[in-house]
């Protein structure tokens, strides 16, 4: 692979310096602290671990911190607590309880606003409803909501009861959500009558209804009412949440959780085309992100976080459940979309409720810069102390932006990497605390190791691109996969022996600075979602005429990639504006909105290697530079290259 772009990129990249005066008011008190601790955590994961964990709330105390290795291991092996008391309970008892925790506004400009005494009622009654359903400690809860408050209620009140929850993006297309509650088999299913996007309403309880007959193990459906559309309730199945929740009581006995038991379950798309359900333990996923989100957010008691994720994406529970509410600070969500009804929505949050701590994604940044900075002038931003983010790739010139333009440079902007098999970011910097360096992920963080190694898992010198691989466990690393085991050892443990391997390319600097380049299989990322390239091509095949497919991720300005699909054709088919939609169609159809391509390219052949493989690589190449600069003397018809370049040329914009 050529990196001699990257490595420019990373030579041009200098430190900046975090203020000093801010850093001293960190809970630390200072960068030499933070890094001493840093070595610490590495040098003794065990015993940092041990220490972070005796900080939280535990009914009996564990008898060993850490047993086993990496791929099976277990952290506080007989600790038993419960996360809700971590997040709800800890707080009120301390008195806290009239802080505000949760701050709803949907997209209409209706808002809820709850204290950690009120948002403890509501989770106990939602609690005592489920449990009033049957379910019992381990039972599976399907959550399929929009960012609602009633979404931050549901995923509290499943880690109360000890049911294993699975959050399902509510933008999934029907066959989506199916794969997923087929292979997630959950007793409760919470869901709402519609939720709202640019204004327009989406029957969610439509789909479900469509989906649920096929899903045996779902015993009962509640449907939030969100605007009152007419749904069809099923007898003895649905129930209405306020019915239920109004003849709840406010008092819910948390369920005692061993610290190793499963809490979630969250699907993310594999080079397969099947979904992956990565398993995280609920006490680990707490304790891990409570110290994480401290450190990388410098969380205190008075601030105001957002973070502007779906609550179907597991870096919402990561950043605006989990890590906010175990650090005690007033999280905002909201239901919309960041640039309606007006452009400036995303900049009218931050102003109205004084937000200072925002967690996001580069694409939205990205999307904020290119509305204009005349967009921003007329609100006081000036409220904002830290912008973290995750999810994809973070150029250097919109970093630059965020921290001269959006931040006046009176911001630490804190770029992280983490998967939804890593849960939080164990690649980051401490706000306030760590030089920030524009385009890099961050450091090796508290606890964690990391290493770049070549596909022997020798380790690389610096500035030279490898795979990245995790070589110690630490506590919120995913477990195994939801009922296929084997499928956890093969996809992430067979390539290099002893670690976990992350299937992303990255180098390490001479400053020990880590940058995450992209993804080494064939799933990719769009504004931050990541897709499968085989889950779009099974679903492109399905459409009559289509012989084969390839389907690439290529750069864009605002999302980060985009997908771009290439077919051939079967004899007797053309190409036509029908057959193109048709092929979109079935994407969105069977994957949803967010994997609608951006182009779809017909040719008359697809790059080959000897035994049939199609090198995507080379399509990429194609489309991205307009020519291919390796060598393609291994293919089947080297002269398909040729063919591709003309065809791309005069291709078909959708």
């Amino acid at each position: 692979m050529d990196v001699s772009g990257i490595l420019q990129v990373v030579e041009n990249s200098k430190l900046v310096y975090p203020n000093e005066k801010k850093a001293r008011a960190t809970t630390i008190g200072s960068a030499k602290a933070f890094q001493e601790l840093v070595e610490k955590s590495q040098n003794n994961p065990a015993e940092f671990w041990d220490n972070v964990a005796r900080e939280l709330v535990w009914y009996e105390p564990w008898k060993e911190t850490l047993t086993g290795d990496l791929p099976d291991f277990r952290f506080f092996e007989g600790g038993i607590s419960n996360p809700s008391i971590n997040l709800l309970d800890r707080h009120v008892e301390n008195g806290a309880g009239n802080r505000t925790a949760l701050i709803w506004e949907g997209e209409n400009g209706e808002t809820k606003f709850f204290t950690y005494t009120m948002l403890l009622a509501e989770v106990n009654r939602f609690s005592n409803a489920l449990r009033s359903l049957g379910v019992k400690k381990g039972d599976g809860v399907a959550i399929f909501l929009p960012n609602l408050a009633e979404a931050f209620i549901a995923v509290l009140a499943c880690f109360r009861v000890g049911a294993v929850y699975n959050s399902i993006f509510s933008g999934y297309s029907e066959k989506s959500l199916k794969d997923r509650l087929t292979a997630f088999e959950p007793k409760v299913m919470v869901t709402a009558d519609a939720t709202q996007r640019r204004g327009k309403k989406i029957n969610l309880k439509e789909k479900v209804d469509n989906v649920v007959p096929e899903i045996s193990s779902v015993e009962a459906v509640i449907v939030v009412n969100r605007f009152g559309t007419e749904v069809t309730m099923q007898p003895g199945r649905d129930y209405w949440w306020e019915d239920l929740r109004t003849k709840m009581s406010m008092n819910c006995e948390p369920e005692r959780i061993e610290a190793n038991e499963p809490g979630i379950v969250f699907y993310t798309s594999g080079t397969t085309g099947k979904p992956k359900g990565v398993v995280h333990s609920g006490m680990a996923f707490v304790i891990q992100n409570y110290i994480y989100a401290k450190y990388h957010m410098d969380h205190k008691d008075d601030d105001v976080f957002w973070c502007s994720a779906d609550i179907g994406w597991l870096t919402m529970h990561i950043w605006g459940i989990v890590g906010s509410l175990a650090n005690g600070v007033t999280t905002v969500v909201y239901e919309g979309a960041p640039d309606y009804p007006t452009k400036d929505r995303f900049y009218q949050i931050i102003e109205k409720y004084r937000v200072n701590k925002l967690f996001t994604a580069p694409t939205a940044l990205r999307m904020l810069k290119s509305l204009g900075n005349e967009v921003m002038e007329s609100f006081d931003l000036t409220c904002l102390d830290v912008i973290s983010l995750v999810g994809e790739p973070f150029d250097s010139e919109t970093w630059h932006w965020t921290y001269e333009v959006l931040g006046k440079k009176r911001i630490s902007v804190n770029n992280t990497w983490g998967q939804t098999e890593t849960a939080g970011c164990p690649i980051a910097g401490a706000a306030w605390l760590t030089p920030m360096k524009p385009g890099s992920a961050g450091i090796q963080f508290l606890g964690a190791d990391v290493a770049v190694v070549d596909d022997q898992g020798n380790p690389v010198g610096p500035n030279t691109l490898g795979n990245l691989v995790i070589r110690k466990p630490f506590p919120m690393l995913c477990r195994t996969l939801w009922k296929e085991p084997e499928r956890y050892y093969k996809t992430y443990f067979s390539q290099v022996e002893g670690c976990y391997f992350a299937s992303d390319l990255a180098l390490i600097d001479e400053e020990g600075y880590i940058w995450v380049v992209g993804r080494s299989d064939d799933a990719f990322n769009v504004a931050g979602h990541r897709l499968s390239t085989m889950e779009m091509e099974s679903a492109v095949l399905e459409v009559a005429g289509v012989s084969e497919v390839a389907v690439i991720g290529v750069p864009d300005a605002i999302k980060g990639e985009v997908p771009v699909v290439f077919v051939r054709l079967a004899d007797g088919f053309s190409e036509s504006e029908e057959l193109l939609e048709r092929i979109s169609s079935s994407i969105e159809k069977q994957i949803g909105a967010i994997a609608r391509p951006q182009e779809i390219i017909v040719s008359d052949a697809l790059p080959k290697t000897v035994s049939g493989k199609i090198m995507r690589r080379l399509l990429k190449e194609i489309v991205v530079k307009g020519t291919v600069s390796g060598d393609v003397t291994g293919l089947e018809d080297p002269g398909t290259v040729t063919h591709i370049q003309e065809t791309v040329n005069t291709r078909t914009k959708i």
